[in-house]
């Protein structure tokens, strides 16, 4: 299985921005972060949240799934054995994505992990698409444009991605939700 800490994320994060001729100033104009945000992230002084990341990233842009994917396109590729799922994220929360590089596919799945009282991020989520889950064991909290919903194993939900969105584990235990969006966002 492939995950975030099989990567320098410093020196990868380098090698793509070097590829497409930016320097460290003008990614972070892009992104919309600090120059210093950039520098330290690439001379891993600091460890970037996964919001942070994909942030700096939308500056080129390349989806986190692309950052950490290892391995060639996998478009004729059909089973993904379960430790040959990406690990996107990492912490208290793991998104384990089916394939690696999504560049040119229309959905993105996932297998959601949240330990006891993870959030999703300080900051609500928004971005272009569709997204559905199923709760596979816990209890979710989502909220979706400020209202909160409380979910259960069997669960389901169905929103557009442009709402507000936000997902946190109010359980004792492991949340886990399988969940799909279209286009991928990660």
């Amino acid at each position: 299985m492939n995950t975030p800490s099989d990567i320098d994320v410093g020196l990868r994060l380098k090698e793509l921005r070097l590829a497409r001729g930016l320097s460290q100033r003008a990614l972070a104009k892009r992104a919309g972060v600090s120059n210093a945000t950039v520098s330290m992230i690439e001379a891993n002084r600091v460890s970037p949240s996964v919001a942070a990341l994909k942030q700096i990233l939308a500056g080129f842009p390349i989806g986190l799934s692309a950052f950490f994917s290892t391995e060639e396109a996998e478009h004729e590729k059909v089973v993904w054995r379960a430790d040959e799922l990406t690990e996107i994220a990492g912490g208290p929360i793991s998104y384990r994505q089916v394939g690696g590089d999504l560049s040119g596919r229309s959905l993105q799945m996932l297998h959601e992990r949240y330990k006891p009282g993870a959030v999703s991020g300080r900051a609500l989520l928004s971005h272009q698409g569709e997204e559905a889950g199923l709760v596979v064991r816990g209890l979710l909290e989502l909220e979706v444009d400020g209202v909160r919903h409380t979910l259960r194993t069997g669960d389901a939900y169905f929103f557009d991605s442009r709402r507000p969105h936000a997902f946190r584990n109010l359980g004792d235990d492991d949340l886990v939700v399988v969940s799909a969006c279209t286009p991928p966002s990660f």
